[in-house]
């Protein structure tokens, strides 16, 4: 369903109508409608993994899970603008007798003008894609949403764009467009006033590129490329295959492909865990990937490591046609630490780098040579021994992980699924959890205004009943 350039354009403009209408609307009757549409994804369940099993490669059990995650997304954001939180509502009155005299200063957060762009990606053709959270969160803040469709499920896309446009009162809310042009349009388009991005750091760069080229160029949260690195330390080796195991099944699981994968695991120089590490990784299948694309992307990866690194453990590929074999290489701190920062660039697939070292005091300085991550992950039963390592990962990576592994990105208040460049363009930002939402609002001060021309949620009497900070103090509602 490629559109023309002048049909394109007119859905973009006809999105911003409809969402000059959509921004007006009680937070709570927009919370009904994502609950609504989340309804919606669930009763179309049957009719739409299938499709996206035929053209993604992935399982029905996936594919599921992955549309109950969707219609968590939903349900999520219509659980924040239910709270009202999300405005972060702040009054300070007026004080005449401050030196010098204080305006009554009343701010808000409120949805950013126009129309939010959303990138779908290709390895999650549910929850990172039309029905993904860069929708939900971009609807739930009162912004009308186009999305340029990832070419690896275009089908599903239209199916997916037609469940959730007929589950909102204007369809014109969503619109779906494809192909490359169309993404630069969309970039380009003076009514589109941010952009959501997952995908390559290639990707990335050229979307960047495209929004520094307009007149007046908009934010851009992009999630990119990150290698996740894990640590196990020393007092966690006391179970060595359970802890192999976990690191095969997470680096395999979806072929690996996703941007949580744990792609640098740092270990001690330990024999029996490397032993444990080469049996778990060998005793795993891989698959088909996402794309041929994906797929070249992988094999160059892996043979540019062929060449320099020794390898640790190769799993195997399995039946279907195209599928690839899980890849783990090997190197000492040192040799790691000189191939910097070409070691530590994102093989997106079933690839990692075991790294092994003599003592955890080395650690800390290789660690602040890496890329920033949207995780870090440490293995430790000591809490005094990972102690100097903790904040060296927190300065690495958006979410830090302790005894666990990174592949799973919970729908929660609290998550942050971001990191600092290249993991994402905007570290201070997430794609996953509430506060996604604030990608798409911008903060407003009024000054001395009538209470008759505030917002609700900023009125003296806050009919609403909204969290506020008042004069400093934080107030329930």
């Amino acid at each position: 369903m490629l559109h023309s350039t002048n049909r394109r354009i007119s859905m973009i403009n006809e999105a911003a109508r409809a969402g000059e209408v959509w921004r007006t609307r009680p937070a709570a009757e927009r919370a009904d409608v994502l609950d609504r549409v989340a309804d919606a994804l669930l009763a179309a369940e049957d009719d739409l993994w299938p499709v996206a099993a035929e053209e993604t490669s992935l399982g029905e059990v996936r594919l599921r899970g992955e549309i109950a995650r969707s219609a968590i997304q939903f349900r999520l954001f219509a659980g924040v603008l239910r709270d009202g939180g999300h405005v972060e509502a702040i009054i300070d009155h007026a004080d005449p007798s401050a030196t010098p005299p204080r305006p009554d200063v009343r701010r808000m957060f409120q949805p950013v003008p126009g129309v939010v762009g959303v990138f779908a990606a290709s390895n999650f053709p549910f929850a990172f894609s039309v029905a993904g959270g860069d929708v939900a969160s971009a609807l739930a803040a009162g912004c009308a949403v186009v999305v340029k469709a990832h070419p690896g499920h275009p089908v599903l896309s239209r199916r997916v764009a037609e469940v959730i446009r007929a589950a909102l009162p204007d369809p014109d809310l969503l619109g779906l467009v494809e192909g490359f042009d169309a993404g630069r349009e969309l970039v380009q388009h003076p009514l589109v006033s941010a952009v959501g991005f997952t995908g390559s750091l290639r990707g990335g760069k050229a979307i960047q590129a495209l929004i520094d080229e307009r007149p007046d160029p908009i934010p851009f949260y992009g999630e990119l490329g990150s290698v996740n690195p894990v640590v196990v330390l020393p007092s966690a080796l006391s179970d060595p295959v359970r802890l192999a195991e976990g690191f095969a099944a997470s680096l395999t699981l979806g072929v690996g492909q996703f941007c949580t994968n744990p792609g640098l695991l740092f270990v001690p120089d330990d024999a029996e865990l490397l032993k444990a590490i080469t049996a778990a990784v060998s005793a795993t299948t891989g698959g088909p990937m996402l794309t041929p694309a994906i797929c070249e992307g992988f094999e160059s990866g892996v043979s540019r490591l062929d060449g320099r690194l020794t390898e640790l453990a190769r799993g195997l590929a399995g039946p279907a046609e195209g599928a690839v074999a899980p890849r783990v290489h090997t190197a000492d701190l040192t040799t790691f630490s000189m191939g910097l920062p070409e070691f530590a660039e994102e093989t997106f697939g079933p690839s990692a780098i075991v790294v092994t070292y003599k003592e955890i005091s080395d650690l800390p300085e290789v660690l602040r040579d890496l890329p920033g991550s949207l995780t870090a992950t440490v293995h430790s039963a000591d809490p005094v021994e990972a102690a100097p390592l903790v904040p060296e990962l927190a300065r690495l990576a958006g979410r830090v992980i302790w005894n666990g592994w990174p592949t799973g990105v919970a729908v929660t208040w609290a998550m942050h699924h971001g990191g600092p460049w290249p993991a994402s363009t905007t570290p201070m930002h997430t794609s996953v959890g509430a506060t996604a939402i604030r990608r798409w609002q911008t903060p407003v001060a009024y000054q001395d205004l009538p209470d008759a021309l505030l917002p609700l949620e900023l009125r003296e009497d806050n009919p609403l009943g909204v969290p506020r900070r008042v004069d400093g103090v934080l107030s329930a509602g």
